[in-house]
């Protein structure tokens, strides 16, 4: 377990620390010579059970707090240290503050220097201390009286935080692995080496880890917890890392993380709810601000989604960083005010994926109320549901959720789950109902096609749902026979395409005038005497029945005709699979002696085949990649083309 000290300087937080472990936290030179605490210091208590306390001392001083802000993130409780001469202080009141912001759970009040003051006094501060804990979170915060000099009560002291350590921990193991870097080092023999507290999940020896602030991925060679070589470490601990890997010294900055796979990217803005130290506190939106994330210090400005008023101390807002930050949804940034002088609130993520509009309307602000109630991972899930498709690579980053809690969690939702993407059953069948009603339309407005291809009901029912899902909706629509596919074109069962008397008369008179090789739309119009457009037209009619195709613009075959052809690649390709190391691929030479056409056409029909999805060339050979594609059964009325949705019905229009 970790603590973290806070208080005012000069109150005893490092004489506390060298007492209860008798290690010396101030390791700068300039810390010697002040007598004061500048930067994060560390030091361990190791227990006779094994166990290693693990404790991070904090400058007092106003003019470091952003250092002392690097150092309480991830902590799970801390020590609030007032010296009993001087009694609460600004540092006092400002440190409270930022713990209570950070939702740290645990609070232990240490009241040092007791040998310099009488009871009367100790009494005093106690009274004062238990007062200004009632606006905070601590209703139950154990108070300690003790002196570093004489070494008073530190005994007891110690045997309070052994207690403590042994509670079971709060925070899940089940996150993915998540350190927030505040040291990197150099180790003779050993290399590089950073330092950190882990705000989620569980590392091993061995394991490959991303950092961020290089953007690259390292090896985790040796392991220290708690100041203890390990083979394994976890959430809650003071972390060591020896890293191998392309990353020097250099390429490292306080603030960098450690994560556990790459990250889909940093975010440059996201939605927050404030907490505001003050009801009355006066924000304004485009405020710039200074912001603390973890062991991160930056800039950046507030977009208020709501106006604070003298009772409400919960705000929804947008806050937008001057530099990207890797952040994951609940974390907690302490704001400050635009001179780096002032605590103004602590800032909860809610959202990573700020929508472009719509921010301000009323049902996204009760939206992201209810979001703000919950930070349970399957309220949270349903609640982004509700809004729509859910991507889960990116939920699974923002919840940092490792795959099997990913898993166990989407089974209990009941959503639908295709090609990554998650959706509501109940929103599903909307978009089920959406891609009938788009259908329906169509047949009304242009009857005399028979139906669309996927791709464009998609773009014309549901465009800004994810391909994955709005197919696996059309194949649902399919199975229960709500749809019809035909030679590639999907269209309601009860919708038919046919010839007119009129043209029928015109498609008999032109049958007889096919031959191979195929026909021209030119040479059919001038056989049958007949207007070129109107031949055009019905042949475009006719490849969308499925009676012809067209292999280039204007050039006709009969279905029957190109499926012979077809059977003859099928043919070829087996003798040329025989198990004597042949691919199934054929020249181009060789097919065209097949087919018995001049050279020009053998490559019009091959090139029909590869843009079709039947064969694939490579360089001079072509290999039949699908040879269900041109399976055709012979009937009394048409050559009706197998089905094949996205693939045949670009080939049957005219290209």
């Amino acid at each position: 377990m970790i603590f973290v000290t806070a208080g005012h300087v000069d109150h005893g937080k490092t004489s506390l620390l060298r007492a209860l472990t008798g290690v010396e936290t101030d390791r700068l030179p300039e810390e010697k010579r002040r007598g004061m605490t500048i930067d994060l210091g560390y030091a361990y208590l190791p227990l006779p059970g094994g166990e290693t306390l693990g404790f991070i001392d904090v400058p007092g001083h106003e003019k470091f707090l952003t250092n002392m802000l690097a150092g309480v993130g991830g902590v799970q409780h801390a020590l609030l240290v007032v010296a009993c001469d001087d009694g609460i202080m600004p540092q006092t009141e400002e440190h409270l503050a930022i713990l209570h912001l950070l939702r740290i759970p645990g609070l232990t009040v240490v009241l040092t220097k007791t040998d310099k003051v009488d009871v009367t006094r100790r009494a005093e501060v106690r009274a004062a201390l238990e007062q200004t804990l009632r606006r905070y979170i601590w209703n139950d915060a154990a108070f300690f009286e003790v002196s570093a000099t004489t070494g008073d009560n530190i005994a007891a002291l110690k045997t309070h935080l052994q207690t403590l350590a042994s509670q079971p921990a709060t925070a899940s193991e089940t996150r993915r692995f998540r350190l927030a870097i505040d040291r990197a080092f150099h180790v003779h023999g050993a290399g590089l080496v950073v330092t950190g507290t882990a705000f989620g999940g569980r590392v091993n020896i061995g394991d490959t880890l991303w950092l961020t602030g290089a953007g690259r991925a390292v090896r985790v060679r040796h392991l220290h917890a708690q100041n203890q070589p390990v083979e394994s470490a976890h959430v809650g601990q003071r972390i060591a890392l020896n890293l191998v890997g392309d990353v020097h010294k250099d390429d490292i900055a306080r603030g960098d993380w450690l994560l556990s796979e790459a990250p889909p990217s940093s975010v440059s803005r996201c939605l927050v709810e404030l907490d505001l130290l003050d009801a009355t506190a006066s924000l304004q939106s485009s405020q710039f601000v200074h912001l603390h994330h973890a062991a991160s210090h930056l800039t950046g400005r507030l977009s208020l989604l709501q106006h604070p008023d003298a009772v409400t101390k919960h705000v929804l807002c947008e806050l937008v960083f001057d530099a990207p930050l890797h952040l994951a949804d609940d974390d907690v940034l302490v704001v400050r005010d635009t001179s780096a002088q002032h605590t103004l609130a602590g800032a909860r993520v809610l959202s990573l994926t700020p929508p472009r509009r719509g921010k301000r309307q009323p049902a996204f602000l009760q939206w992201l109320a209810r979001r703000a109630e919950t930070d349970d991972d399957r309220d949270v899930l349903g609640l982004w549901l509700q809004q729509g498709t859910v991507e889960l690579d990116a939920f699974a980053w923002a919840r940092q959720l490792t795959a099997s809690a990913l898993q166990t969690l989407l089974q209990a939702s009941g959503a639908l789950i295709k090609g990554g993407y998650a959706i509501d059953a109940a929103l599903a069948e909307q978009q089920c109902d959406q891609l009938i009603a788009a259908l329906t339309e169509f047949h009304a407005r242009t009857p005399e096609h028979l139906g669309i291809g996927r791709a464009r009901l998609r773009r014309m029912a549901l465009p800004n749902t994810p391909e994955p899902l709005a197919f696996a909706h059309m194949d649902r629509l399919l199975t229960e026979k709500r749809l019809t596919n035909t030679s590639g074109w999907l269209h309601l069962p009860q919708h038919r395409l046919a010839f007119t008397e009129e043209e029928d008369r015109l498609w008999q008179r032109l049958l007889p005038l096919f031959h191979e090789p195929p026909c021209w739309v030119r040479d059919l119009a001038h056989a049958s005497q007949t207007p070129e457009e109107t031949v055009r037209a019905l042949l475009h009619k006719a490849a969308r029945l499925g009676y012809a195709v067209a292999i280039v613009r204007d050039r006709y075959y009969l279905a029957s005709q190109i499926a012979r052809i077809a059977q003859t690649v099928r043919d070829a390709a087996a003798e040329n699979d025989g198990g004597d190391g042949g691919d199934g691929s054929m020249e181009t030479a060789a097919l065209r002696n097949r087919f018995g056409v001049g050279r020009k056409l053998a490559i019009q029909v091959l090139e029909f085949f590869d843009r079709s999805g039947f064969t694939r060339r490579m360089g001079n050979r072509h290999l039949l990649r699908d040879a269900e594609l041109f399976a055709y059964q012979e009937s009394g009325v048409r050559n009706q083309v197998s089905e094949k949705p996205d693939q045949f019905a670009d080939v049957g229009k005219l290209v």
